[in-house]
């Protein structure tokens, strides 16, 4: 690839359900699936100790979801969380997503823990406040927009500073900026109607413990394309970025 094609790293804290890996892939293969193919991408397995170096070797930085919990504080979670927040300070494009979400926010001073109305999992309306109306990743979205989410953890408490931007009658914090261009999302851009789908499936037994109806929940799966156009949205930020 050209040198003049913008680096990007996805940091992946995990992996996803074996039948689902088969099926469609990891983690990571989602998110390229998405991101442009202008991009220098870099994976690096976090939960291995591979961190990306200095910050500002990376045009852009992706935090993928993870069935970890942020609030274990395992040391890979710990360093990585060290390592964003230096890619804040250097005003490096950075999206978090669901684990990276908490993790952003965890990193910054945030608290992070169990929801405690429970789990959240299938698709959902996503409302954005006044302050997405400017937001530079954000603006021009509508109001409100179908995501597809699955999280037992949430931001309990957002970084100091932070500016909120999305939430729902469920999750108080589903998207935030902090700094010039870091962003936690809860929701999953990454995630297509079959990934939330087969999600609920495997999810089944667990969910009919916890009083859902788990059929139900997959009937309710619909398209959510505002909420991946996220992943272009980010794209071009950060081109932009490198560019300008």
């Amino acid at each position: 690839m050209s040198q003049t094609n913008p680096k990007v790293v996805i940091l992946k804290t995990g992996s996803t359900y074996p039948g689902l890996k088969e099926q469609f892939g990891d983690f990571e293969e989602w998110f390229v699936r998405g991101l442009s193919p202008r991009f220098d991408i870099t994976v690096l397995n976090t939960v291995a100790g591979e961190l990306p170096g200095e910050p500002t070797d990376w045009d852009g930085v992706v935090v993928t979801g993870s069935p970890a919990m942020v609030s274990d504080r395992e040391p890979w979670s710990e360093d990585a969380a060290a390592w964003l927040a230096r890619v804040v300070d250097k005003a490096v494009p950075l999206l978090g997503v669901c684990y990276g979400h908490q993790l952003l926010a965890h990193a910054l001073g945030g608290e992070v823990g169990y929801h405690p109305g429970g789990r959240e999992s299938g698709t959902h309306r996503v409302e954005l406040l006044n302050s997405a109306t400017d937001d530079p990743l954000f603006r021009g979205m509508p109001d409100s927009f179908n995501a597809q989410l699955t999280h037992k953890q949430t931001v309990l408490r957002l970084p100091q500073g932070a500016i909120l931007l999305g939430r729902n009658e469920f999750e108080p914090h589903q998207a935030f900026r902090v700094g010039e261009c870091a962003w936690g999302v809860q929701f999953h851009p990454e995630f297509s109607d079959a990934i939330m789908r087969a999600y609920l499936g495997v999810q089944a037994p667990d969910l009919e413990l916890e009083g859902f109806d788990p059929q139900a929940m997959i009937n309710s799966v619909t398209g959510a394309p505002e909420a991946s156009g996220l992943l272009e949205r980010f794209c071009a930020l950060v081109i932009d970025n490198k560019t300008g």
